[in-house]
Parts: C-alpha cells; structure tokens; sequence
C-alpha cells in the first residue's frame, strides 16, 4: 500500500512539476499608439493633413469675410445708412450659411477620409502578420490588445510588445 501511495505521489507531483513549467508567456500592444506612430509619416496622413489644412484655410478666409461684412454693417448703422445695413445683412446672412454648408461637407469628407484611413484592412492583415512574427520570437504564446481589453488592471511593461512591432513595421 506504502508503495502505491509513493507511486501516486511521485506520478502528481511529476505532473504538478510538470504543469508548473508550462508557464503561458503573454505580451501587450498598444494597437493605438501602433497605428499613430506607423501612419504619422505615411502619404495618405500626409494628404489627409493637407487637405485639412487647406478646408481651415478657406474657413478661415470666409469667416474673416463675414467679420469684415460685420464691421462694415455695424460702421452702416451708425452712420444711418439704411440701404446699405439691409445689403449687408443679407450679404452676411447669404455668407454665413455659406460657410456653415461648407464646414459640414468638408467635415464629413474629412470624417470619410479618416475613417477609410483607420479602417485600412491591409495595414491591419500586416499588423496581425507582424504582431505574431514578433510573439513568436519573443516566445508569447498569447497577445493581449490594450485598446480592447477592459480586465487588465495591471501588466508589466516587460510584456509590452509595442515597440518591437512598430519597429518591425518600420523595417518591411
């Protein structure tokens, strides 16, 4: 009996010791920060910020216009100038929503564009790629997203995998 209870404990605690080097090996990617720092430097951000820039600008022009309608119409009134206050308000009035259709087109088109941008499937069948390329050589056996996980509470930075994949990304 001594014997099959020692063969039982020595097979458990073969198994225990055993289970215990099967340790699951993790890492963490930032996939936010992965696509701001790969796609900062690419030519469609590059147009996107363009064209931005280029809607701010003409904004920007047309609101000084109707400022400028503003100044004038205020300068109309005091001044008694009844004619010219109604032009002016209606310049003003035919401007402003002007501007206002504007902006909203431009601001959907822009939400469009970005949009597409982050939507880009191939970038994200290349990050899939890379991302394992890089748990692999690392040894992680699993990779957690930072974005998309609300449990983790806490890791260490040791498991953060971002870097390596933004730099492998970089390399191809």
């Amino acid at each position: 009996m001594k014997k099959i209870f020692a063969f039982a404990f020595s097979v458990f605690a073969a198994g225990a010791l055993f289970a215990q080097q099967h340790i699951t090996n993790f890492g963490v990617v930032d996939t936010t920060q992965v696509y701001e720092q790969f796609f900062k430097n690419s030519s469609a951000v590059k147009s996107y910020e363009e064209k931005r820039a280029s809607f701010q600008e003409e904004i920007s022009r047309r609101a000084d216009e109707i400022r400028d309608l503003q100044a004038k119409l205020q300068e109309a009134q005091d001044l008694g100038m009844d004619s010219d206050v109604k032009r002016y308000q209606d310049s003003i009035k035919i401007k402003s929503s002007s501007l206002k259709t504007y902006t909203q087109q431009k601001n959907q088109e822009l939400s469009n564009i970005k949009k597409n941008l982050s939507n880009n499937n191939e970038f994200y069948k290349n990050l899939n790629r890379t991302i394992k390329k890089v748990a692999e050589n690392e040894g992680l056996s699993m990779v957690i997203n930072l974005q998309q996980s609300n449990s983790i509470l806490w890791y260490s930075p040791a498991v953060d995998i971002t870097d390596k994949v933004i730099e492998s990304l970089e390399q191809q």
